[in-house]
């Protein structure tokens, strides 16, 4: 399951797509050397230290493609790996086994690498009451999968898409002609029980925001000195978020200026991958 909905419903689509681009009309190298269907079993390893993530759709991918696959492991999304450490082993008909592997391995090392990356990032904020938020620079058609790993490396989830809240930004202002009139004008459209957040990028939009009474007011890339600034400004009138150059390094820091939330665009665009392999294909 990812995000506690039914995974056939809303996950098999994109994993399908994903094997479509993967295999036009058929794997010519695999039905060269294996022209009969046999049953074998291949293993999961994982060749770096990390966080498992995505387990559920490693093994749908080849359930898709077989439905006598059988994934068997010990692991659970969340638990933490070690370097030549075996995940789980995959069994089916062989034919599947060879061509479901890319498709399995890059949902799989895609999500284990941002849950790393998200832990090593969400250690950084311990004992304070910052949070730390995804953003929606995802890969385009990796959203759930990459919102989910997130979560399961401890970071928290900003809004899913773009009906999923109001967040008002430079460009939204400038078509409004000032915060004030497109935080009055989003009032006026969105549903009451919408929050309304607008970013700011000095003191003067701050003021304004605060003036039409913002529920989030998002602190776009500032320095420390002008973010605690704002802070004191705020001073619990509204929720307070710090985007923008957010980096391992400032994360202590930014969590010291006591802000409510901190959003990093790096957790989906720019984690490594999880360096994981499927090997010891045997016929059984």
């Amino acid at each position: 399951m990812i995000n506690g909905v039914n995974m056939q419903v809303n996950i098999d689509k994109y994993i399908i797509n994903a094997l479509r681009e993967d295999i036009t009309s058929e794997d010519v190298t695999t039905n060269a050397v294996m022209p009969e269907s046999k049953r074998g079993v291949a293993e999961l390893i994982c060749k770096q230290d990390g966080v498992v993530c995505g387990l559920d759709v490693f093994k749908r991918t080849f359930e898709l493609i077989d439905d006598t696959a059988e994934f068997r492991t010990e692991l659970k999304d969340g638990d933490e790996v070690k370097k030549g450490q075996l995940m789980g082993i995959i069994e089916g008909d062989i034919k599947a086994i060879l061509s479901g592997e890319r498709t399995a391995l890059n949902y799989l090392q895609r999500m284990c690498g941002i849950a790393t990356f998200t832990r090593e990032l969400s250690k950084e904020l311990e004992g304070s009451k910052t949070k730390l938020l995804d953003t929606r620079k995802t890969t385009p058609n990796m959203r759930p999968f990459e919102k989910y790993a997130v979560k399961v490396g401890g970071g928290y989830n900003h809004r899913y898409n773009l009906s999923d809240g109001v967040l008002i930004k430079d460009n939204h202002i400038g078509a409004a002609g000032s915060v004030k009139k497109a935080v009055e004008m989003a009032r006026e459209y969105a549903p009451f029980v919408r929050k309304i957040e607008v970013e700011v990028e000095n003191i003067d939009m701050l003021m304004e925001a605060l003036e039409v009474k913002a529920d989030i007011v998002m602190l776009d890339n500032m320095d420390n000195d002008t973010m605690k600034k704002a802070v004191d400004i705020v001073a619990g009138r509204a929720e307070t978020e710090c985007s923008g150059n957010v980096t391992k390094e400032r994360l202590k820091e930014i969590s010291k200026i006591g802000v409510d939330y901190v959003s990093c665009g790096a957790l989906t665009h720019s984690a490594p991958i999880m360096d994981i392999s499927l090997k010891n294909l045997r016929v059984l």
